[in-house]
């Protein structure tokens, strides 16, 4: 809704109409006696509502003060879908531990130390390693090379294997391994060796032995390059960039279960650690409005009152700053800065592609496959901010077979418009794709910047406005402020002020298209 400042006698400004969503009334705010601070945290995003939707919504719903202008918080991450291993190298022999320092175009195959074909009940001995870092379950983020972790870096030795667990490898007929899947073979864990380094192509990888017996054998024999290789981290272990389904996973050695006898006893455990904290800080965002007496007695055309015309202007002037710093600003302990979207996801997040003259709607749903998948990320993006060209666009491949196609009630296009609405008075258009619904709204701060449209998961940010001691930073305005410089000098100065900044995390739930 628009501010209305239309009273400039005794002490007031004006008067800000707003509806109390506390009480359910309409009331009345006058926005000043001569030197009151008046609070206006909650209030602000009321004005201009489609202009700023980023500040609009996160200040709605997600607002969560903070009594440190440099805020920790914690992330938490599961792991019920990480018991996963890549295969880095065998046992040469059931005889020895020597390790088969090789490359997967190397393997000599896995073999019972005769050479002949492994069936069930016989014994393998097989090096893990996984892409994710035990503390935290840190894992890769799709497209995003700033802090990749490969196969086998530091801290990402499995710590999940057990004893009697069933483990599941996927066997392929090529020499490399390649991710083609000819079969698969099981095996029972008898003994977890401690976690270690190991020399892999010249580079140490964390990696732990597991020694098993083969429960169900593959098809096929384990001895030559052509039949059955088992499938195991891509040659340079780089595998942030890969799509899970098609790439990964074909690589990836699960835990599928466990087995135990009559009578046996209480299984051993792991404990993991899912928990990883990150910080924050505020920043100060100020506003002034300045003029004389003399031109504020002044009687104007158009609108007489030129003081309470700017002033008008000054409250949505100050939102918009904080919309820009939402999304563009960086966070910098010497600056007082705080993170913005795209400087986060740009670092952090999910990065992706997208030109509208070549991409079409097969090239955005393989995008969306790697940004909604489950085992990598639980919590897809609330809204879809896009700018206009992305806005239009999405609208066109979305809208192409409902106006342009007429084949029977019971067709339906991967991406269809299904419906526009409202959300905290925003204009949303819903667009329906295999992986969900998308609430989609343009975002006018994005035109004429190098990002197509941000995917932004609401329970992962938020807005963190300074709050203690009594004194609260929110967005507030201060009139009749003095200072040294106006002091004594014949004009009226007020000011309006925030401290507040943004809490960013879970950074594999938010997403960019540049």
């Amino acid at each position: 809704m628009a501010a209305e400042i239309l009273y400039s006698s005794g002490n007031d400004i004006g008067t800000f109409t707003d509806y109390d969503r506390d009480s359910g009334d309409a009331s009345a705010y006058n926005t000043g006696d001569l030197r009151r601070r008046y609070n206006f945290g909650k209030r602000i995003s009321e004005l201009n509502i489609p202009q700023d939707p980023f500040f609009r919504l996160v200040s709605k719903v997600r607002r969560d003060p903070t009594d440190d202008p440099t805020f920790k918080y914690i992330e938490k991450r599961p792991s019920w879908h990480k018991r996963y291993a890549y295969p880095m190298g065998h046992v040469v022999t059931t005889d020895d531990d020597s390790f088969d320092d090789a490359t997967l175009q190397n393997y000599n195959g896995l073999d019972d130390g005769s050479n002949e074909t492994i069936a069930a009940g016989d014994t393998v001995k097989i090096y893990f390693a996984t892409d994710y870092k035990s503390e935290g379950n840190l894992q890769n983020v799709y497209g995003n090379s700033n802090n990749k972790i490969d196969v086998g870096d530091a801290g990402t030795a499995p710590i999940f294997f057990l004893p009697n667990q069933l483990v599941k490898v996927n066997l392929s007929a090529t020499a490399d391994g390649g991710t083609a899947i000819s079969d698969y073979m099981v095996f029972r864990v008898d003994t977890v060796g401690d976690a270690g380094d190991k020399t892999i192509q010249a580079v140490t990888r964390s990696v732990v032995l597991l020694t098993g017996t083969v429960v169900k054998a593959a098809s096929g024999e384990y001895t030559s390059y052509t039949s059955n290789v088992p499938i195991g981290a891509a040659a340079d272990f780089t595998v942030y960039s890969k799509v899970i389904s098609t790439s990964l996973e074909p690589m990836r050695s699960y835990v599928i279960s466990n087995v135990w006898g009559k009578g046996t006893g209480v299984p051993q455990t792991w404990n993991d650690q899912p928990f990883l904290t990150s910080y924050g800080q505020t920043q100060i965002v100020k506003t002034a409005l300045a003029m004389t007496n003399t031109d504020r007695a002044t009687v104007l055309k158009l609108a007489p009152n030129e003081w309470e015309r700017i002033w008008k202007e000054k409250l949505i002037e100050h939102k918009w700053d904080l919309e820009e710093m939402g999304l563009f600003s960086a966070q910098s302990g010497t600056y007082r800065t705080t993170q913005g979207a795209v400087d986060f996801i740009v670092n952090h997040g999910n990065v992706f592609s997208l030109n509208t003259a070549t991409k079409d709607s097969d090239d955005f749903l393989i995008d969306m496959s790697s940004y909604f998948d489950p085992r990598y990320n639980q919590a897809g993006a609330t809204v879809f901010m896009c700018d206009t060209d992305t806005y239009n666009w999405l609208h066109k491949i979305g809208g192409y077979f409902g106006n342009n196609v007429d084949i029977n009630t019971q067709f339906r296009a991967d991406l269809t418009v299904q419906g526009r609405g409202k959300l905290l008075g925003l204009a949303t258009t819903k667009i329906f794709t295999p992986y969900g619904d998308m609430n989609v709204m343009r975002n006018i701060h994005l035109d004429g910047s190098s990002v197509k449209m941000l995917g932004i998961n609401l329970k992962n940010v938020k807005y963190r406005p300074l709050k203690g001691n009594g004194l609260n930073r929110d967005t507030s305005i201060y009139v009749g402020v003095q200072t040294l410089e106006n002091t004594g000098i014949d004009k009226r100065v007020d000011l309006i002020l925030t401290e507040a900044g943004y809490e960013w995390s879970c950074p594999e739930s938010h997403a960019m298209w540049s």
